[in-house]
């Protein structure tokens, strides 16, 4: 058996890998030395930035030392350990990379099969790369055998044809193994333990994509020729699984119009009042669930059919909190009709009529004695979530600019949640502190007769500037941009009144220093979740910073502005 260490070069100060075996720790020393330079011979033939690189082998009698680099990062089993089930748009993008890395080992002349797929093997650099470690398993395809000589691979990641079950192991047995660590990353429920199974994803999550359903059922069909064929056919689908979402749902559709069929026969045939109760119950769940998949809005759909969908899902079940979510998620990044500029511009906008729609999902519907609100607040959990999710849709999208004010209520009510699954500590703090802003709308400058300044712009900017440094420590990328854009904003429309109560030029030009290092230093990649998105919003904001500096230039010149030497950025400049 091999150990690795990790060693350093002392006039570099680089990180290498070694693997290194011994005689006398293991049993059958020449079986295993031979086992050890083939996986040696054969990564040294390979060249790929999601491969280790072989630098050096030594052979001695009684000792094999193989030094490779070191990979720095962490496995996507730890990850998943530590965070639980990963998003969709990180787990795809993940396999996306592994399939370029199979697919380049599967090309090679001979092929190279990996035969060891599995999350505890792959590691994700800090800057978001994927790389397949351990090779000891792997093999060159020879074609033609009825079976592997050796039955190697980890139970629940490995194919049934590495078992001796279906014949020779060769590209088709690595894209098993793929579809069983995307399952894990999906869903967090590991095939390598007992009873060692892959059943369909949204068993587990009935919301996980019903695209990644497919691929990941037909990644690991027990016999090879049911699978794809190849990484390029699974890579093209990976690509493009939202469109097989919406293949699904027609199947679906049929399914769910032949299910409604039955349940009208047997309501006529009669049934009992428990039957009858029972069978209404699925009904409801089915509909709910059926009208959440059709607002999704599959290409050319009507953003109305979209919205009414919702509404729908809504008066079935307004205690559940996932239809209010999807449809406050729809406004805000989906139905962009008539808002193209602002998205163009890298802002995610809540219109006033999107507003009203929220209003009227929450609001009583003329045959229940209650608002869909108060059903919903009986569901506390999915109450906090919304109010967290409403409150940051107001705090920065209402109108594209955001209504401090409006977001009030709901982030106190997030502010005031215990974490649970649905509403992270994290999360429940930062609605804390923007509550403490939005609080501020109301009364400041409001003169109170007995005490003075109800609110000074001094506490204002105080807690602004710790909003800043909270969410700039933070590994949201979104997050962060949003306090830079807030902290560009408050600059200029208020940066008068900042002065006003004290806060000196270099304050207010060390935040934005502060700001710009973050931005400068952010990469965002195209495989980020709302990466577009976030990327535009990350230009706007710095191409804004120079104009931020001048208005800080602009109101500790007061005289040179009224002079007409300045410009006027139409802020406060009594």
């Amino acid at each position: 058996m091999s150990t690795v260490y990790l060693a350093a070069e002392e006039k570099t100060d680089r990180l290498w890998a070694v693997k290194a075996m011994r005689k006398q720790s293991t049993g059958d020393f020449e079986m295993a030395k031979q086992s050890l330079l083939a996986e040696a011979s054969i990564l040294k033939k390979l060249k790929h930035p999601g491969l280790p690189e072989i630098t050096e082998v030594i052979e001695r009698e009684n000792t094999v030392l193989i030094i490779m680099d070191y990979v720095e990062g962490y496995s996507l089993e730890r990850i998943v350990k530590e965070q639980g089930p990963q998003r969709e748009e990180n787990a795809v993008n993940w396999a996306k990379q592994l399939c370029d890395i199979l697919s380049y080992l599967h090309t090679r002349n001979p092929p190279v099969i990996y035969r060891d797929m599995k999350p505890s093997n792959i590691i994700r650099r800090e800057d978001g790369r994927i790389v397949l470690i351990d090779f000891g398993t792997a093999r060159e395809f020879k074609g033609g055998q009825k079976r592997d000589t050796l039955c190697l691979g980890t139970r629940g990641y490995a194919a049934p044809e590495q078992y001796g079950d279906s014949g020779e192991t060769d590209g088709r047995t690595d894209i098993y193994g793929l579809g069983a660590t995307l399952y894990y990353l999906l869903t967090g429920h590991d095939p390598g333990t007992a009873p060692y199974e892959i059943c369909p994803i949204r068993r587990w999550d009935p919301w996980l994509s019903p695209g990644l359903e497919r691929i990941v059922q037909k990644c690991t069909r027990k016999k090879p020729e049911d699978r794809y064929p190849s990484c390029k056919a699974l890579m093209y689908d990976l690509e493009h699984y939202k469109q097989l979402n919406r293949k699904y749902k027609r199947r679906q559709n049929l399914r769910w119009r032949g299910f409604l069929a039955a349940f009208f026969m047997m309501l006529c045939a009669g049934t009992g009042a428990l039957g009858f109760w029972k069978a209404g119950e699925k009904v409801r769940e089915r509909s709910y669930d059926l009208f959440l998949l059709e607002g999704e809005s599959p290409g050319g759909q009507d953003p109305e059919e979209s919205i009414e969908n919702y509404q729908k899902a809504i008066g079935l079940k307004p205690w559940d909190g996932r239809a209010y979510e999807e449809l406050l998620e729809f406004f805000l990044w989906e139905n962009q009709e008539g808002e193209e500029q602002n998205r163009g511009e890298g802002i995610c906008f809540f219109s006033v009529r999107e507003e009203m729609e929220i209003r009227k999902a929450l609001g009583k519907s003329p045959w229940r004695e209650k608002s869909n609100e108060e059903y919903l607040r009986e569901n506390q959990k999915d109450y906090e979530k919304l109010s967290y999710e409403l409150g940051l849709a107001y705090f920065y999208s209402y109108q594209g600019t955001g209504n401090k004010a409006y977001s009030r209520k709901w982030l106190k009510i997030a502010a005031g949640a215990r974490p649970s699954e649905k509403l992270e500590n994290s999360q429940i703090q930062r609605a804390g502190r923007l509550c403490k802003i939005a609080e501020y709308y109301g009364t400041l400058g409001i003169i109170d007769q007995g005490e003075g300044l109800s609110v000074s712009y001094r506490d204002y900017w105080t807690d602004l500037v710790e909003i800043l440094d909270q969410d700039l420590k933070s590994k949201n990328k979104l997050q962060s941009l949003l306090a830079c854009q807030e902290l560009e904003a408050q600059i200029t429309a208020n940066g008068s009144n900042f002065k006003k109560e004290g806060i000196s030029r270099e304050e207010m030009e060390m935040q934005i220093d502060r700001a710009e290092e973050v931005l400068d230093h952010m990469e965002i990649l195209e495989s980020d979740p709302d990466g577009e998105y976030t990327q535009k919003m990350k230009n706007k904001l710095s191409a804004c910073l120079d104009a931020v500096r001048e208005v800080i230039q602009g109101i500790f010149n007061q005289e040179n502005i009224q002079k007409g030497r300045g410009v006027d950025y139409g802020t406060d400049t009594e």
